[in-house]
């Protein structure tokens, strides 16, 4: 695994080509595009051609998007019923799985924590920022809102929050992309909460009225970080390097800490659910935040890791704290808020997954 966040120049596609025959169809043919599965989303698009983009400089050859539909896009029951965010994944995984596309890009957060057999997360990029923002009428923060304010979001974790910081607000189920949830701001709604991660990739941070701090306002594990994954058994040397060009070590152990949270804690990706984790001076501070649907109560824990040794030795102790925050969770009665192992239909044990604690070789 490689730390550098800079982008790599691009490379002669006819040497690539010659270096790695499985990169090209024929000698005159020129490189064989790499396929990156997305969804159709503006916000999935945006943040699939950024990576296209790397990935394409990387190799040296050209990155083409392929549109895979998934349930979550067609039904507009909420992500709960539907099994959680775990839905927008299934149909690309299995286009990666059929051999229709090379790769995928998720949201991380959107990821179930389970491992998906025959399948890696091959390159973690550098995170945008993970926190969540309200977006309000007449630049309202969550403190001036008025009494009674609507307030729209599809998430179990920031409606908990909403309630706690403010239960006089009514809180209002909503779905649908980021240009539908920001119309119906001075519709129907007085606001929404969504994450600054993707109000940035589509050029709309500008509609933010307020950013809210971590430290009181926990986002989702993995908010702000994308996913690259890939076959297990990927055999194209060339895919394979340029995928750990792109890969940033940082956040990937943040992510990794952050995930690990949420596997120990047997939680899906909707449950109500906070974790943060940064690296400042080689050390690893992670906390999370488990609350009451109803946000009259919540548990919060912290640890720390010093960072050392290899870069795998490193990961081993992103795994440790994060397992370390969950147990003290766990301890301080967590489960009595929340139904941790049945959120998002997730039972039994999880881990972070051979994908996200083992980047490709």
């Amino acid at each position: 695994m490689t730390g550098g966040d800079t982008d790599p120049a691009a490379t002669n596609g006819t040497d690539t080509a010659a270096a790695d025959p499985a990169a090209a169809d024929t000698a005159t043919a020129g490189p064989r595009p790499i396929r990156l599965g997305t969804r159709a989303s503006r916000l999935a698009v945006a943040q699939s051609q950024a990576v296209a983009d790397r990935l394409a400089a990387a190799a040296g050859r050209p990155v083409e998007l392929v549109t895979v539909t998934s349930e979550g896009d067609t039904n507009r029951a909420s992500l709960a019923s539907l099994g959680g965010t775990g839905v927008f994944a299934s149909a690309l995984r299995e286009a990666l799985v059929a051999g229709e596309v090379d790769v995928l890009v998720h949201s991380l957060k959107d990821l179930p924590t389970a491992p998906y057999p025959g399948l890696t997360i091959a390159a973690v990029p550098k995170r945008e920022d993970p926190r969540d923002v309200l977006v309000a009428r007449n630049g309202a923060t969550i403190d001036t809102l008025p009494e009674g304010a609507k307030v729209g979001t599809g998430s179990p974790r920031r409606v908990a929050q909403l309630r706690a910081k403010r239960p006089d607000l009514t809180v209002v189920d909503i779905r649908g992309n980021i240009d539908t949830r920001l119309g119906r701001v001075d519709d129907d709604l007085d606001a929404v909460v969504l994450a600054a991660a993707g109000l940035t990739r589509i050029d709309r941070l500008d509609a933010a009225t307020e950013l809210l701090d971590l430290g009181f306002w926990p986002s989702a594990p993995g908010q702000g970080a994308l996913a690259v994954e890939t076959r297990s058994g990927e055999t194209d040397r060339n895919l394979l390097a340029a995928l750990r060009k792109i890969e940033h070590a940082p956040t990937r152990l943040t992510v990794t800490a952050e995930r690990e949270v949420l596997a120990k804690l047997e939680a899906g990706c909707s449950a109500p659910i906070g974790a943060t984790a940064v690296v400042d001076a080689e050390l690893l501070l992670v906390s999370a935040t488990v609350y009451r649907p109803d946000g009259t109560e919540y548990r919060t824990a912290s640890h720390a890791a010093h960072l050392d040794g290899s870069p795998q030795d490193r990961l081993d102790e992103a795994l440790d704290v994060g397992r370390r925050v969950a147990a003290e969770l766990l301890e301080n009665g967590a489960a009595d808020l929340a139904d941790l192992a049945s959120a998002d239909g997730v039972e039994g044990s999880h881990t972070a997954g051979p994908g996200l604690a083992t980047p490709a070789e």
